[in-house]
Parts: structure tokens; C-alpha cells; sequence
């Protein structure tokens, strides 16, 4: 990357806290109080995840974002800090909340419920464009919880590819299911797209997640699906690469996908190969499930570099 450039990464997301809860019934009746073996507060939502995992890589990472003038969102702050993230982008709302996500992790799936807070507020006019494109790349994750920014994306996409800068999509469910087109507005300027497969399939809306990815792949120079416990897909062009990540003793998959993106990404803005790409992403994101929450594991520096160390000098499955 240019040395001039203050940081490797800027990220544009939301920016909350996670409460999960432990250990819960898969099904609830009204009026009855259950019970939770164990619950963690942690600092959440796929944007931040990624950011302060990325940052834990050896990253210069500059976070642009909004919380509200509360406790949640000073200590998405701290958190963020303690990673080493940039956060004198982020914009505090004065008199407003910061969002939240509750998780009820389930033996296969897991529940999901969201306050949005101030992420559904900022706006195209409150990112600090001139610090944004001080990075080599741009990454934007949750594009359909932005509700007040989500109308200029594809402009803030253009704005960083004309100033030199690399970029990528995940754009993560849609709370709403209704999957308007208008990302299709944002995929010209879009360098890498990291959907899952229900996310590329709804994306497409082809219920097949191969076609589905031929489809996007003629829209997007390089688009990587992610496939969880399968691991993942690369596909760029006509030309496709599978990789299967590493078998580890599975404890929380929260954040799994962020730090997948988080792995992935640090090797593409080194210009390495979609194969190490993949590799060190199935990494990421393997590291990611051995501990509760999406940035626990990433946090403990010696667990984490004899983890991804260890990982590297592995020989793991691959197809394709």
C-alpha cells in the first residue's frame, strides 16, 4: 500500500452492543420466565466485529460509525480503542441511544433481535470523507440497516474508487426480507462482495446458491461466499476455488462471518492469492468460534497468533 496512506482500512458500519444469553430453550411460551445458564455483554454488530478483529491482525484500522451520548456506546468505544481501532471518525449523538443485539444461541441456529439505535440516523454527510479515503481500501458491512445512509452508498463506493482506494461489500441480512435492488446500484464500484449463501441467494433471488453466485460473479469482479462448517467459495468470473476450513471445537459462531471477512481481507490488500485468501479467512474465522462472543478470540494475542500461526503451517482440505 502507499506509505502516505494513515490507515490500511477504513470501515463504515454500525456500531452496538451484543448481550447473548446462554443455554435457552429453543422454543418459548408468553408469559413464562426462563432461564440462562451464562450471558456475556460484548461488543457487537458485524461492522465493529470486523474492524476490531482486523485490527487485532496487525491492521491500521479507522472505524466510521455513530453511537449515542450512553453507556453502550462508550464502551463500544473502549472496546474498539483497547483493539487499536481509529475511532475520532465516529460521531456521537447527543440525547440518543446506542443499539443493541440480543443473541439466543441455539444448537444450530440462533435467535436474533435488534434495537438499531443511532445506526439507522447517520447519513452520507456525516463521514469524514477526506479521513476515509486516507486508507488503501474501504469496507462497508450491514448496507440494509443503513437506513439513512443506505440512499448514497453507491456514491460513497464511487467517491473511494475515483480517490484510488479498493473496496468491499457485506451486506448481511436484510431484518425486513424485502432485499430491494438498489444494491445493485453499489455493485459497479464494488471490488469484493462477501455474502453467505442465504444472503447470495436472496441477493440473486435464484434459490440455488451456485447459480446464485454465477450471478453475482458477473456483476462483481470477485465475489466469496460463505458457506460456514463447508467453508467457503471464491469466484471470479468463470473461474471458482473452494476451501474448507479447519475442524476446532465449536463454542459461539457469533461473528464467525465478520472475522471470516476480517481474515480474507487481510491477505487481499497484501495482493496475496485467492487461495491464501481464502485460507487465512477460513482461519479467521474458525478462531473466531472457539470462544464466546465475535471478538473474545481475537483479544488474547497469544491464543490468537499460536491459533493462526499454527493454522498457516497446516495443511488443510481443499477442492477445486
Amino acid at each position: 500500500m502507499p506509505s502516505q496512506k494513515k490507515f490500511d482500512v477504513s470501515v463504515v458500519g454500525e456500531l452496538n452492543v451484543d448481550l447473548v444469553l446462554y443455554d435457552l430453550p429453543g422454543q418459548f411460551e408468553l408469559d413464562r420466565e426462563y432461564l440462562a445458564s451464562n450471558m456475556s455483554v460484548t461488543l457487537g454488530s458485524s461492522s465493529a466485529i470486523f474492524a476490531h478483529n482486523l485490527s487485532r491482525m496487525g491492521n491500521r484500522v479507522g472505524f466510521h460509525s455513530a453511537i449515542g451520548d450512553d453507556a453502550f456506546g462508550q464502551m463500544c468505544l473502549d472496546r474498539l480503542v483497547e483493539a487499536g481501532v481509529d475511532v475520532s471518525a465516529i460521531k456521537r449523538f447527543s440525547g440518543k441511544q446506542t443499539g443493541i443485539t440480543v443473541v439466543l444461541p441455539q444448537p444450530e441456529k440462533r435467535f436474533i433481535l435488534t434495537y438499531p439505535g443511532v445506526m439507522d440516523e447517520m447519513r452520507f454527510e456525516d463521514l469524514d470523507l477526506h479521513r476515509l479515503t486516507q486508507a488503501g481500501h474501504l469496507h462497508l458491512s450491514s448496507y440494509f440497516l443503513q437506513k439513512a445512509l443506505r440512499p448514497r452508498v453507491a456514491e460513497l463506493f464511487r467517491y473511494a474508487k475515483q480517490a484510488g482506494l479498493s473496496t468491499s461489500l457485506d451486506t448481511n441480512d436484510d431484518p425486513q426480507d424485502h432485499w430491494e435492488p438498489d444494491f445493485l446500484e453499489v455493485f459497479p464500484s464494488v471490488d469484493v462482495l462477501l455474502p453467505n449463501e442465504r444472503e447470495a441467494m436472496r441477493l440473486a433471488g435464484i434459490a440455488d446458491p451456485i447459480r446464485s453466485l454465477d450471478f453475482l460473479a458477473a456483476r462483481v469482479p470477485l465475489v466469496v461466499m460463505k458457506r460456514g462448517e463447508q467453508g467457503a467459495v471464491a469466484q471470479r468470473g468463470n473461474d471458482r476455488l473452494d476451501a474448507m476450513p479447519p475442524k476446532v471445537a465449536t463454542v459461539d459462531t457469533i461473528g464467525a462471518g465478520d472475522s471470516f471477512d476480517a481474515g480474507f481481507l487481510h491477505q487481499f490488500i497484501r495482493g496475496a492469492k485467492i487461495e491464501e485468501c481464502l485460507r487465512f479467512g477460513n482461519l479467521a474465522g474458525a478462531l473466531s468460534t472457539t470462544r464466546t462472543g465475535g471478538t473474545e478470540a481475537f483479544r488474547d494475542a497469544a491464543y490468537r497468533n499460536a491459533f493462526l500461526a499454527e493454522g498457516k503451517s497446516a495443511v488443510l482440505p481443499r477442492v477445486g
